[in-house]
């Protein structure tokens, strides 16, 4: 998506949210800078939510909307400063950010203790995060006291605070055509990055090497950062969920979990792939992966616009509680078991989650107490898995596999698609690329 569409796109999702509002003043802050040790920063990311709304990337920001008869957009920001862009890089400052990004005003972000009383006078309700930040929560108050204090002139200060989270993550739930375009793009990308860890992948070899082949991938082809540190997890270690130390030597006869996406123009991908560290599947590692891939095709299959959140995992669950009883790790009916809840034990997450500008994307996955019906342009990750480890009930020929696949999904008219497709997942594409570097 090129800037000048990108922008715009901005713009009518300022004014989709004015509307919403009705009349009120919403005030939604960038995320800020953080020291990483001493006088070290982190490298800087803005807030999703701020994003979403603006495209500006710069730290220091504040984005005031107003509604009513008389919308404005305003952007607070930091000023230029050559001594400061000597160092840091070149600022937009008021003026710049104005005429380039598309806002009705622009202020230096010194001046916005000044204007906010001014701004919230006589609004009705006031959107914002409550209870995101203290600091903020506690400098909207001292704002709102101003305007109390004037009660005896006339002005009123806003009745109402209301979360304009609640509203910005149903419209961020509903990917319009740019932010797709953007997405299928991190998906290849990261599809691209998983087949060149298999082609990479041997024994002998260490988690970090694989943990490399991934990050150089993503950012050769052009991806900013990881959406999230990869794991990077062969053995055992792939029974650990969260796995992150990627320090471990990879082995003979082993799998390798590897959950890695990159994140592009601030969109996330996530996918997950298995594959056996020689190249080959052993018996039993092929039958829980091909297990594993049959629950995911499953809840695939059940992706599409009118179904509930919920029937994707419920199909996933149904798949894997009748393979871990074939398989002899569960025992009794299918019933049985999903009833008594006996295939966490293996299987302990659900099948997945949205995905957009954050990992675990905006949105709430039910509305009135029902889980939330899918609709087109809704993205989602579809990662059902299975993390045996040892005990004297389970058979000794399982002990230490640890399988997801994890795909990117968008909700379509007729059904869904996949945008992580092109990562290989099949046991013939998996044992014709691996270690063929």
């Amino acid at each position: 998506m090129d800037t000048a569409s990108k922008l715009s796109r901005c713009a009518e999702r300022r004014h989709a949210l004015q509307l919403r509002m009705g009349k009120g003043a919403a005030i939604i802050p960038t995320a800020p800078e953080r020291i990483r040790n001493r006088d070290s920063d982190y490298l800087y990311r803005f807030d999703s939510y701020f994003y979403y709304l603006s495209g500006f990337p710069e730290p220091e920001a504040v984005l005031v909307l107003l509604a009513g008869e008389e919308p404005r957009s305003i952007l607070f920001c930091r000023e230029r400063n050559p001594e400061r862009e000597l160092w840091e890089g070149v600022r937009n400052g008021p003026e710049g950010a104005r005429a380039a990004f598309g806002f009705d005003e622009a202020y230096p972000v010194e001046s916005l203790d000044e204007h906010m009383p001014k701004l919230l006078a006589d609004q009705p309700a006031l959107y914002y995060a409550p209870g995101a930040d203290a600091a903020w929560d506690a400098r909207i108050m001292g704002w709102l006291n101003q305007v109390r204090a004037q009660a005896r002139t006339g002005v009123t200060a806003p009745a109402e605070i209301r979360d304009v989270r609640a509203v910005l993550d149903d419209m961020r739930l509903i990917k319009d055509d740019g932010e797709l375009a953007v997405m299928r793009r991190a998906a290849a990308i990261s599809a691209a990055a998983h087949e060149r860890a298999m082609r990479a992948t041997r024994p002998g070899r260490s988690e970090y090497e694989i943990e490399a082949e991934l990050l150089y991938e993503f950012r050769r082809r052009g991806a900013q950062y990881p959406a999230y540190w990869p794991i990077v997890a062969g053995g055992a270690n792939a029974c650990v969920l969260h796995y992150r130390d990627n320090n471990a030597r990879l082995a003979d006869g082993d799998l390798l979990l590897i959950d890695a996406g990159c994140e592009l123009d601030g969109y996330a991908s996530d996918v997950t792939r298995t594959f056996p560290v020689s190249g080959k599947f052993g018996g039993p590692q092929k039958d829980v992966y091909q297990l594993v891939l049959a629950a995911q095709t499953a809840a695939i299959d059940t992706v599409m616009a009118g179904r509930r959140w919920d029937e994707p995992h419920n199909a996933a669950v149904r798949t894997l509680a009748q393979g871990f009883v074939d398989l002899g790790l569960c025992r009794g009916t299918l019933e049985k078991v999903i009833e008594a809840e006996d295939y966490k034990r293996f299987y302990m997450h659900r099948t997945g989650h949205w995905l957009g500008l954050d990992v675990h994307d905006a949105g709430e996955y039910k509305s009135g107490g029902q889980w939330r019906r899918l609709e087109p342009g809704m993205t989602l990750t579809v990662e059902p898995g299975c993390y045996i480890r040892p005990a004297d009930d389970v058979p000794r020929q399982f002990w230490n596999t640890g399988v997801r696949i994890e795909d990117d999904v968008v909700v379509t008219a007729s059904g869904c698609e996949v945008l992580t497709a092109a990562a290989p997942k099949s046991v013939r594409d998996i044992e014709a690329l691996v270690g063929r570097a």
